[in-house]
């Protein structure tokens, strides 16, 4: 970069190389989404409290853009600190539920023994403590949106009440034999490989196609480089201006190790990072404690659970002439059985042909 960053006090800018300016979103206004059609266009989605432009982050919102108005159940998958909270309030403020209530539970912080009380609520009585009748979440989101977090989190011996709300809008709170009916979308959200769950017995496979009708990948932040200038900008003018800190420029030299961090944290990571730079810098320059950054030099390629599992499979195909099954097959080498593996290789991309097995 061969300029210092500028963050002008009042206006809606943000410089990150010197010959560029991109649009930024003042904080608690709504955050714009450029859209960049190959012919110059100025077509742009806003997303309240979602700042980015990569191709990354515009594939997720349009995938939002197409489900919001429906009823489908939704399933985002992300790492921890990617957004999937927005992503959640981005689809139901863009529903016909949007005048009513988008409840949240995460079903990670709770402990077992009390999150099935927390979702579907419980009558006086009807466990030691239970001094009065409690309402669950099930019921605050009726006719409104209930965005399950974590839901990898859900003990199994949960699981089959959720899966009759999601196929027959009904259930009983605790203590309960009245059946009560539920009119709610559901958005849940998970950093786990559910799909692996579900092959080691973690997580019941009927539940888990119940609630992957459309998933929506969203991306980490090490796939949104283009993003940094962009969030670094918010977030400074944010936490300046809570302070009432004028901060109006960062050194390039920072700006590049920031945009060229791996960000294992994600956006919650950078966003903490930012508030403690505001926070150090003694004038108008931001400060950033680059030490701070495990690896700020590099940005290793993105490497995923599925690109693993694709290069098992095929190097176990390879030594095995392409045999699928029998006891010297693929299949057995892999520790499970051929309608198992056979699905997983469609699923990774690598399809049968006439002859053999090959890569798609």
């Amino acid at each position: 970069m061969g300029a210092t960053a500028t963050f002008p006090a009042n206006k809606r800018t943000l410089s990150g190389s010197g010959d560029a300016t991109n649009e930024l979103t003042a904080p608690g206004s709504a955050s714009t989404n450029s859209e960049a059609p190959a012919d110059g266009g100025a077509s742009r989605l806003k997303f309240d409290g979602i700042i980015g432009e990569s191709q990354a982050l515009r594939q997720a919102l349009r995938l939002v853009e197409m489900v919001a108005p429906t009823d489908s159940t939704v399933l985002l998958v992300g790492e921890t600190g990617t957004g999937k909270e927005l992503i959640a309030r981005a689809i139901h403020e863009r529903s016909p539920r949007k005048n009513r209530a988008m409840v949240k539970l995460n079903c990670a912080a709770i402990p077992g023994t009390l999150l099935e009380s927390e979702l579907f609520g419980h009558e006086r009585g009807a466990f030691t403590g239970a001094v009065a009748q409690q309402i669950g979440r099930l019921e605050l989101a009726e006719q409104g949106s209930l965005f399950l977090d974590e839901i990898g989190d859900v003990p199994l011996e949960i699981q089959p009440k959720l899966l009759r709300v999601l196929q027959e809008r009904e259930f009983e709170r605790l203590g309960s034999t009245r059946t009560t009916k539920v009119d709610v979308r559901l958005v849940a959200a998970t950093h786990r490989d559910l799909e692996r769950m579900v092959v080691d017995r973690r997580f019941r496979g009927d539940l888990y196609y119940r609630l992957n009708v459309f998933p929506i990948e969203v991306p980490p932040l090490r796939d949104r480089a283009e993003d940094v200038p962009l969030l670094v900008g918010h977030f400074v003018r944010h936490f300046a201006q809570r302070i009432d800190k004028v901060i109006e420029t960062i050194p390039p030299q920072t700006m590049e190790a920031l945009v060229n961090y791996s960000w294992p944290g994600n956006i919650r990571e950078l966003q903490n990072l930012m508030e403690r730079a505001v926070l150090l810098s003694p004038g108008s320059v931001l400060r950033v404690p680059l030490q701070c950054l495990r690896n700020p030099a590099s940005k290793p390629k993105s490497r995923t659970l599925a690109d693993a599992e694709r290069e098992l499979i095929l190097a176990t195909l390879k030594e095995t002439g392409w045999v699928v099954s029998g006891p010297n097959g693929a299949a057995a080498r892999l520790g499970i059985n051929r309608s198992t593996l056979q699905f997983r290789m469609r699923k990774l991309g690598i399809v049968s042909a006439r002859q053999g097995w090959i890569k798609a």
